[in-house]
C-alpha cells in the first residue's frame, strides 16, 4: 500500500492532492501558463456577472475540468465573477483565465452590473412612490 510523507495510507487518484500543501495542480498548470484573459476585449473585473452562454458544449476535449466546474456553477444561476471563484475554489486570475477561453468559445456571457450614475435619482424615486400613494 501506497503511503505519503506521514505515513498515513493514500487513497487511489489522491495523488494531485497532498492534506498539508493542498492541490498540487498549479494555477500556471491550469491556464497554459497564460496571465491575461485572452482577446476578447471584455474586462472581467470582481463584479462581472457570468451567465451560461447558448453553445455551452460540456463534452468539448479542449475544456478541461476547471472549465466544466466554472460551466457547471453557471448552469443554475448568473454569478459575479468573485463567487465563481469562491464556488470553484480558484484563485481569481485563474478564473480571469478560464472564462476567457468560454467566452472565446460562446460557453458563457459576461455582463456588467448598472453603475450607480446610470440607476435612477433617488428624488425621482420618491416622486413616483409618492404618485402611485395619491392613486
Amino acid at each position: 500500500m501506497n503511503r505519503d510523507r506521514t505515513g498515513a495510507p493514500r487513497e487511489p487518484g489522491s495523488q494531485w492532492y497532498d492534506s498539508e500543501a493542498g492541490p498540487l495542480v498549479r494555477p500556471y498548470a491550469m491556464t497554459g501558463g497564460r496571465t491575461s484573459s485572452g482577446p476578447t476585449g471584455v474586462h472581467l473585473d470582481l463584479i462581472a456577472l457570468v451567465t451560461l452562454g447558448l453553445g455551452a458544449p460540456g463534452d468539448d476535449p479542449g475544456l478541461g475540468p476547471e472549465h466544466r466546474a466554472l460551466l457547471e456553477l453557471c448552469r443554475t444561476e448568473t454569478l459575479s465573477l468573485a463567487e465563481l471563484a469562491a464556488g470553484a475554489d480558484l484563485p481569481v486570475g485563474v478564473v480571469r483565465v478560464l472564462l476567457g477561453d468560454l467566452l472565446e468559445l460562446g460557453c458563457v456571457t459576461v455582463s456588467r452590473p448598472v453603475q450607480p450614475a446610470q440607476l435612477p435619482d433617488g428624488d425621482l424615486l420618491r416622486e413616483v412612490i409618492e404618485g402611485l400613494r395619491a392613486l
